[in-house]
């Protein structure tokens, strides 16, 4: 069996799921690839899973490195598994442009790396890539799965499940954890938990239903509770809104949500950022910060002062384990929609209960949304569409519609102001050797 670590230069992530391969009897002995673009980053991802291969694995796994274009097909071929973790134009430059363009026009941002202004270009850039490396998998490993961990979720899993003939699912972190963290920021016992379920868009996906041990619900108490919750500052702020507006909590975090909509970064009423508790451009924030302290962490690693693992709640692992032994496991996967959420477009790429096994990804029938989760739901996946058809047919004009149809975006701008950003962004791509067509 072969794994292949499409952008396996982002070390952190690359040794917490290569661990987690490593610490499976049915995975680790497998062959593994390396592949990147960056050599520097590629040969100390290297060296820390030859260490994790070493301490935990008895040296059972092949690990071998690929870098650059002219190597991705040998770093494909044959593989079983494709897991993409890549992030084109990094911080800088694209991260850069991503934010400081669109505050030029007034338009703050928190993340923008799922929807709005930065979700939409980050979207692009990383399809013009995608669009490479779904070619190479068609031709050299046809048969693997592609997992892909890479931000805009929605946007570019439903690109590979629409317009390449590469088997994927779309993987994040939220959905294992959120029912853990509504009952912890609640002052709930999360020891009382049974069983939840979880569906909608990625970043949007609702828990819909959640019971204790004993298969009483616990919403009511949670909807009594999310009442004064807001009545002291803390970091969960936008989504416990949410809940008490919409009824329902939701996967992805406050800063990230805070973004997906109209309501809470408006230069009109900038009193909301401070009522809250918005962390205005915190993803910069985190890249500086990450950047300064990588050398350290590295070194750390490569040392092995810090080189402990124990198997992590990412998917990835346990669906290539479910593949391979044909034991069952249950996911929350972003798929195409085909049907499973009735009222959401059946091209939408959404997040729902799947079931994995030898025979592959089977996703699971949700039915209907309540309306307005729905309706919350179609504002992003407007955009999702629109952005996947500027992709597709390579025309400025879809960018504009894409922008104009976000929620945050159409809220603070005029739609020339929107077209001349876009048009700046674009060119700006260009510029710095990330071009979105």
């Amino acid at each position: 069996m072969k794994i292949t670590i499409m952008g396996a230069g982002s070390t952190v992530f690359t040794k917490n799921l290569l661990g987690d391969v490593m610490l499976t009897p049915a995975l680790c002995e497998c062959e593994i690839a390396l592949y990147d673009i960056d050599g520097d980053r590629l040969n100390e991802s290297k060296l820390v899973v030859d260490a994790l291969n070493a301490k935990y694995n008895e040296n059972r796994a092949a690990v071998h490195t690929y870098l650059g274009v002219e190597n991705r097909k040998d770093a494909l071929r044959g593989a079983n598994f494709v897991v993409d973790t890549i992030q084109v134009g990094l911080y800088d430059p694209c991260t850069i442009l991503d934010f400081e363009i669109p505050k030029k026009y007034g338009l703050r941002q928190t993340i923008a790396d799922t929807l709005g202004i930065g979700g939409i270009f980050r979207g692009l850039r990383t399809i013009h890539v995608l669009r490479d490396f779904a070619a190479d998998m068609e031709e050299v490993c046809p048969n693997a799965w592609f997992l892909n961990y890479t931000n805009p979720m929605a946007i570019l899993s439903g690109y590979m499940q629409r317009y390449t003939n590469v088997k994927t699912v779309g993987l994040c972190h939220s959905v294992q954890v959120v029912a853990k963290r509504c009952m912890e920021h609640l002052g709930m016992d999360y020891s009382r938990y049974g069983h939840s379920l979880v569906a909608g868009i990625n970043h949007m996906a609702w828990l819909l239903e959640i019971y204790d041990k004993d298969g009483n619900d616990l919403y009511p108490e949670i909807r009594e509770r999310a009442k004064t919750v807001n009545d002291t500052k803390h970091d969960d702020m936008v989504r416990m809104d949410y809940l008490n507006n919409f009824g329902y909590y939701v996967t992805e975090s406050s800063e990230h949500n805070a973004e997906y909509n109209p309501f809470y970064i408006k230069a009109k009423y900038p009193e909301l950022i401070e009522r809250y508790n918005i962390p205005l451009d915190e993803y910069p924030r985190r890249c500086i910060k990450q950047i300064e302290n990588w050398e350290a962490r590295r070194d750390k690693l490569l040392s092995g002062e810090t080189l402990e693992h124990k198997r992590s709640v990412e998917y990835a692992s346990y669906i290539m384990e479910a593949m391979v032994t044909s034991k069952p496991y249950q996911i929350g996967g972003n798929v195409l929609n085909n049907g499973l959420i009735t009222n959401l477009p059946s091209n939408a790429c959404v997040e729902v209960p799947c079931l994995v096994d030898g025979n592959g990804i089977a996703p699971t029938y949700v039915g209907e949304l309540p309306p307005v989760l729905a309706a919350m739901n179609m504002t992003n996946i407007n955009v999702q569409l629109l952005t996947i058809e500027a992709a597709v047919t390579q025309k400025k004009e879809a960018i504009y519609h894409a922008a104009m149809l976000d929620p945050h975006t159409a809220a603070e701008l005029s739609i020339d102001d929107i077209k001349k950003m876009c048009d700046e962004l674009y060119d700006a791509h260009i510029a710095a050797g990330y071009p979105v067509f």
